[in-house]
């Protein structure tokens, strides 16, 4: 049961550290592709994308610090 209970929460912190990495890119690189949003959007969706990173990424080194994952 544990071996799951960390696998499932490390596929979950994997899979928010992608779709940060995917929004991240998205804004950085091809902005015109967000469509018609206010640079208060764009400002607001850069920290959202920021913070899931940041987020999964403690995770990850959570997981792996107290589980060996």
């Amino acid at each position: 049961m544990k071996e799951l209970a960390v696998g499932y929460l490390k596929s979950k912190a994997l899979s928010d550290r992608d779709k940060a990495l995917m929004s991240l890119k998205l804004l950085t690189e091809n902005a015109v592709g967000i469509g018609d949003h206010s640079t208060g959007d764009f400002y607001k969706n850069l920290d959202e994308a920021l913070d899931l990173l940041i987020d999964a990424e403690d995770r990850i080194e959570t997981l792996g610090k107290h589980f060996g994952t």
